[in-house]
């Protein structure tokens, strides 16, 4: 079965060490990862943002992104979702609705840090989470 994953479970793969990056680390291992073709742009967007704000360093920056770009995950285009993206704007940013929209197109769970996504109203998606005692705090996730 795939696993659509979003940036943020990505990132905190790639240089939490904490428990949500073991969490997503264990998620990273699945054998069939999707996501949109924009994922490893917000990825290495989070990358530079965090190591600009000093959270992780340039070089485990650098070496996540050289990690990011060795990462077994089909890439979806936008033209087929965009429909559903624009359908979901009330409620989601379009970058959130456009992993939605693949993982519902999948039939898949989509993969996120981010539990207002997962408990927004119009995703017709099921949704992974780090569990309750793990949290939700990942290097550069603004809440």
């Amino acid at each position: 079965m795939a696993l659509v994953v979003d940036s943020g479970v990505v990132v905190a793969a790639l240089v939490d060490s904490g428990p949500v990056g073991t969490w997503a680390d264990q998620l990273l291992g699945s054998d069939h990862l999707a996501a949109p073709h924009l994922m490893p742009v917000e990825a290495a967007n989070i990358f530079r943002r965090a190591s600009l704000a000093g959270e992780i360093s340039a070089d485990a920056a650098s070496l996540a992104h050289a990690d990011l770009l060795e990462l077994r995950v089909q890439l979806f285009g936008y033209g087929p979702f965009a429909g559903r993206v624009w359908e979901l704007r009330e409620n989601i940013t379009a970058y959130d609705a456009w992993y939605v929209a693949l993982a519902e197109s999948l039939g898949a769970p989509l993969a996120t840090v981010d539990t207002k996504l997962s408990g927004a109203s119009g995703p017709r998606c099921a949704f992974v989470t780090p569990p309750p005692e793990v949290g939700s705090r990942a290097v550069g996730k603004n809440e």
